[in-house]
């Protein structure tokens, strides 16, 4: 898992929010969940638009940074904030809702992780999941060559990034077998955005993690510049200073049968 940094994570928060909230919006009008988690909730706002949606419900915010869950701390009272890994989740009693907001991608072997979210679920329970799509293309394939070709890529060779995203008929495969409904849909969000660097600025806050705290302050200079290099050529400004951000995202809401 990545070690994310708050202040700059929060930078594109509108932006950040946007996909979540049209997951949360997507979910079935009739549900009622007494027992909700939200794997991977950062510093919390999803977690707590849950508990103010559906009150009667014990909601619980899971995630593996402590910096995180500081700031998420300080938002609600009414939300149970729990350190952990997604792939150690083991709930003490089956889930009504599993909530899951650009987080997955940092979790390995989503074939055994999906259907396992989906175990966890009591009969007619909710698995809630987003997605980016990590691919070769567009601006992480432009990441992928700068670590791969430059004279720091023995440094970051094991370092493990977010992994691939598995295609949308693999998820509904993984699925299917437990859950009596399955809907699947990509969104591509159009982010405009303004600055010397936004993409460079936009990935601080987690993809550049992992990469930059290897690499010693000269090394670190030179990899940015790299990139940022590749990424002029790809993703000019426009006239108007305004960098066009294209942004994938995967969606699943699935719903477990009605008997376990």
């Amino acid at each position: 898992m990545a070690r994310w940094d708050p202040d700059i994570y929060a930078l594109y928060r509108r932006y950040r929010e946007r996909p979540a909230r049209d997951l949360m919006t997507a979910l079935p009008a009739e549900v009622a969940p007494r027992e909700i988690w939200d794997l991977g909730c950062g510093m919390g706002e999803q977690a707590v638009l849950l508990a103010e949606r559906f009150p009667q419900a014990r909601v619980r915010g899971l995630d593996s940074s402590p910096d995180m869950l500081r700031r998420a701390r300080a938002l609600s009272e009414h939300v149970e904030w729990i350190e952990g890994d997604i792939e150690r989740f083991a709930p003490d009693a089956p889930a009504d809702l599993i909530f899951t907001n650009a987080a997955l991608h940092w979790v390995g072997d989503h074939k055994m992780l999906i259907p396992r979210l989906a175990a966890a679920l009591a009969p007619s329970g909710v698995l809630a999941i987003q997605i980016p799509v990590v691919d070769s293309l567009g601006w992480r394939g432009s990441l992928a060559e700068v670590i791969q070709l430059g004279p720091w890529a023995s440094k970051l060779a094991n370092i493990a990034g977010a992994g691939p995203t598995a295609a949308a008929e693999d998820y509904y495969d993984w699925l299917a077998p437990l859950c009596a409904e399955v809907d699947i849909w990509t969104t591509t969000y159009l982010h405009a955005l303004r600055g010397e660097d936004p993409i460079v600025e936009w990935t601080m806050g987690a993809t550049l993690r992992p990469y930059l705290d290897a690499l010693d302050s000269g090394e670190r200079s030179l990899f940015l510049d790299a990139w940022r290099a590749r990424l002029a050529r790809r993703f000019p400004p426009r006239e108007d200073g305004v960098t066009l951000f294209p942004f994938k995202r995967l969606f699943v809401v699935a719903r477990r049968s009605g008997t376990a």
